[in-house]
This record gives structure tokens, sequence and C-alpha cells, in this order.
């Protein structure tokens, strides 16, 4: 059962320092975060990192200032999150009453126009919104955009802003990265920091409503409902994904997961943003086909000539796809001079164009290259 989360060099011997980053935040954290800090060891400053020391033959040891990366990336973007208030429309209560239910998520501002980014599903049905600064100071925001299939919106607070944090590059994210999530846990633990590593990329999850996001980050990071919303951190301080969901286990019955949340990809994050500042909505276009995401395991598996593209499952009658000639079977490789590869998928490559524009898309079919023209159009 998914719930919102309301999101190599030879191995040293590492002498781990348990550092508490922040209050509420445990030892053993801190400790998931450092095992993958050699994965992005030459992506940290120099000044954060002594010299090896060679203590015995065959020994190393790195050691860690007391200015840790993870401490100085906590430093640089907390200021910039923010508590959610979604004070949804009033409902009557049983015994006649009126009552004004809240829901609480989580944001991070990224302009100093006052412009915050959290998740769709955190202001959905608001009545109005509030948001908490991490010097508790709290204010009227308004709802500038959002769109569902992403999972993300946009709000907007008048006045200064006591900080900004700044999108990072998300395609050149590896599995094993430390990354931090920040947040507010149940809209009471306002600013947590929880730290682990990339567990996965370009993973896809089920988020019922018949949405399937494409494209996640999963993170073994402790994400709660209330962190929605929240941004995923990189070691460098930027943000690399906004935390959107969390998956439990199966249901009833089911076994238990633990450790599985999953993130909005900042490459994502920036072109939603930009249209619903832009528009107020994401003009999506639309294809019409149901398809899945070829990897080299995939293509090796299947004997496939490609190893990396859409396989499209089904073609929607008269839509774009239909009327453009996709078939069946046949393999999306490419979209205009844009390749689908292990950083770009046939969803974000999308959002490149516009409803209404015509593209040349270039797919395998009974393993010869075509192209066809297709005219997109509007979800």
């Amino acid at each position: 059962m998914n719930e919102k989360g309301s999101g190599i060099r030879p191995a040293l011997s590492i002498l781990v320092l348990i550092v508490a980053v922040l209050l509420g935040t445990g030892g053993g954290a801190v400790v998931g975060g450092l095992a993958g800090y050699t994965v992005a060891r030459d992506r940290i400053p120099s000044a954060l990192v002594t010299p090896e020391v060679q203590v015995a033959p065959g020994t190393t040891y790195l050691t860690l200032t007391e200015d840790s990366a993870i401490i100085s990336a906590v430093a640089k973007v907390k200021p910039a999150v923010v508590t959610v208030i979604n004070t949804l429309p009033p409902q009557v209560g049983f015994f006649g009453q009126i009552l004004e239910p809240q829901a609480s998520g989580s944001g991070v501002i990224i302009h100093d126009q006052g412009y915050i980014v959290t998740n769709n599903h955190v202001v959905e049905n608001s009545g109005s919104l509030e948001v908490i600064f991490a010097d508790d100071t709290k204010v009227p925001a308004t709802l500038v955009g959002a769109d569902a299939f992403s999972d993300l919106a946009v709000m907007r607070v008048e006045g200064e802003v006591p900080a900004t944090a700044e999108l990072g590059d998300s395609a050149a994210l590896q599995p094993g990265e430390p990354v931090i999530a920040i947040g507010s846990p149940l809209g009471d633990f306002k600013g947590t920091v929880t730290v682990g590593v990339i567990s996965a990329l370009d993973r896809r999850l089920e988020v019922g409503r018949g949405l399937t996001m494409e494209g996640l980050i999963q993170t073994d990071a402790a994400i709660n409902q209330g962190n929605s919303g929240g941004p995923l951190v990189s070691a460098l301080g930027q943000v690399i994904g906004i935390n959107t969901a969390i998956v439990r286990g199966s249901g009833a019955g089911g076994p238990v997961a633990e450790g599985l949340g999953f993130a909005i990809p900042s490459s994502v994050v920036e072109e939603v943003v930009e249209q619903l500042i832009q528009y107020g909505q994401v003009r999506r276009p639309y294809l019409g086909v149901d398809w899945v995401p070829i990897t080299p395991r995939i293509a090796s598996a299947y004997d496939l000539p490609v190893q990396f593209g859409a396989y499209i499952q089904q073609v929607q009658p008269r839509s774009p796809a239909d009327r453009g000639g996709l078939r069946q079977g046949d393999i999306i490789t490419a979209i205009e001079d844009q390749a689908i590869d292990e950083q770009m998928n046939l969803v974000t490559i999308m959002m490149r164009f516009n409803p209404g524009q015509q593209v040349q898309i270039t797919v395998i079919r009974e393993g010869n290259e075509i192209t066809l023209d297709v005219t997109l159009g509007t979800r």
C-alpha cells in the first residue's frame, strides 16, 4: 500500500565519527550517510576532508572535520524549508458544528520572489494556505498552480523570505550517494533532518487515481507523513528532489516495508515549476500510448535491440500516436533530437514539447529504425 509521505573507488576502511546533526537526529542516521561518503568524496569541498593518515601498513583511515558535509548542507538548506498548513473548506460535524479541518506538509523556498515548491496532494482542495518559516513566523500563501500528474505545486508568499534553496542536477546522481530529507513529519516536528542514501533511480510508482509517477528517486532517508513537499538534499547542499511518497507495505496481512521513500527529481521539478509560474498549470503534451521503460537489464532479458527506450504496450484509438502511425510493439528511442537514455525517460522528454507541436518520433519496428511525424495533443 502506497502512502503519501506528507518523498567507486576501492572501499576505504572508514573511521566513523557518530555526530548528532540536530536535536532529535540519531547517530544511526549519520552513520548511514557516512557509509556512502566515499562515493561523493570528490564532490565535497576539500576543506571538509582531512588528509588520509597511514596508521599501519595497509590500513587507511579517513577522518572528518567537525564542519562535515552533512552539517554544512543542512545549514545551507534548512532556513528555506517551510511547514505548509492547508485549511480545508468548512464541513458540518456529526452534531451540526462547523469544522475547519487542516492538513499539513512541507515545502521549500526556491526564489526570492516568494515562490515555494510543495506537493500537489499537500495543497489539494485547499480553502486557505499558510506557511510557517524556520523561525516560526506564519504567513498566508496563495496557490500559483498545481499539477496532479507530477504531484507538484507552487505557492507564493508576499514580502521578504528568510532564505532560498538551490536546485541541483538530479541527472548526475548515483545510487549510494548520501542524501538528506528535511521537513515537518506529522506536522509537529518542524525542521526534522534525516539522513540516508540514494537507494535507486528511475523508479516507477502507482500512486492511485490511475496515476503513475515515473523517474522517481528512491531513498532510505526516513520520510513520514508531513514530509511531503520537503526537499531531498545532496551533500553539496542542493535540492535534488522533492519528497512525495512512502511505501509501508502491500496491505493487511502483507509484508511491512521500511526505508522506501520516493522523491521527484529536480530535473522534473524545474520544468514543471517553470510552467506553473508562467501559466498556472502544466501544458502537458499527450501522445496516447501505454508503455514500459527499457533498461539494459530488461533489454538483455528479452533480447531487445536497444538498451534504452519506451516499449509500446498499447496505442489508444484515435490518439495522436494512433493518427501518427505508432503501433503496439514499437520501441520509441527518441523524440526529435532528444534520445531516451539512463538520464532521460519518455515523460521527461515529452515535457520539453508543447501540445499541438509536430515532432519526429524515432522508433524501432521489427528490427528497423523508422521516423514518424506525430502532432502532440493536450492531456
